[in-house]
């Protein structure tokens, strides 16, 4: 069954609701206890850096997370700030993060951007595949995805950069390692292409 981590941070609710809509088992994980079952994981996230590891460890799910995705080697997907929790750091603060996936998170340098930039990068953009993946199938990446960030994820491998965005600069807008995967943007808000990568990982 796919699990959604349930730390105090992301839009669950709205993932379920799509989960439902597609008619595929989905249930929340509000202690370690309830991940036991778990063939997948979602970690969401709304907000910054520790403050989101503070949740994970306060909340007890750390230890279990480390086995299920690093021992049983159980598909992960983190999205926005669950995605820079896959980080082994962030400028965003001192907190180590998971360390899943090699790499620092960091903020946007504006003095690097061509024309003003506004922070933070909000809105619809698209993405720039890497290399071909089953998550990605049957993805407009013309439409994109809907995008509410200032910090991105910058991978020590270049491997591990399932795509990219421009913003500026070009960053890594998908990350993916293995059995962990991390998503920059919001697919709960990104409508059909949403659904279909939800659906994507569903049928990993």
């Amino acid at each position: 069954m796919i699990k959604i981590v349930n730390y105090g941070s992301g839009n669950i609710q709205a993932i379920l609701n799509i989960y439902k809509q597609l008619n595929i088992e989905c249930d929340v994980a509000n202690s370690p206890e309830e991940l036991g079952s778990a063939t997948k994981l979602i970690l969401p996230g709304v907000g910054a850096f520790d403050e989101t590891m503070e949740q994970l460890k306060v909340s007890g799910f750390r230890n279990e997370l480390d086995k299920l995705v690093l021992e049983k080697k159980v598909p992960v997907i983190g999205i926005c700030v669950g995605m820079q929790i896959l980080a082994e750091s962030s400028e965003e603060g001192v907190l180590d993060g998971l360390g899943y996936i090699k790499g620092k998170v960091k903020k946007f340098d504006i003095s690097l951007f061509k024309e003003k930039p506004f922070l933070p990068h909000m809105g619809w953009n698209s993405v720039e595949p890497k290399y071909k993946h089953k998550i990605f199938d049957n993805i407009d990446f013309e439409d994109g995805f809907y995008f509410l960030h200032t910090y991105y994820f910058s991978c020590n491998r270049t491997e591990d950069r399932l795509a990219s965005t421009n913003y500026g600069i070009e960053f890594s807008s998908a990350v993916h390692h293995e059995n962990v995967f991390g998503m920059q943007f919001h697919p709960e808000k990104s409508h059909h292409n949403g659904v279909q990568l939800f659906k994507n990982f569903a049928n990993l």
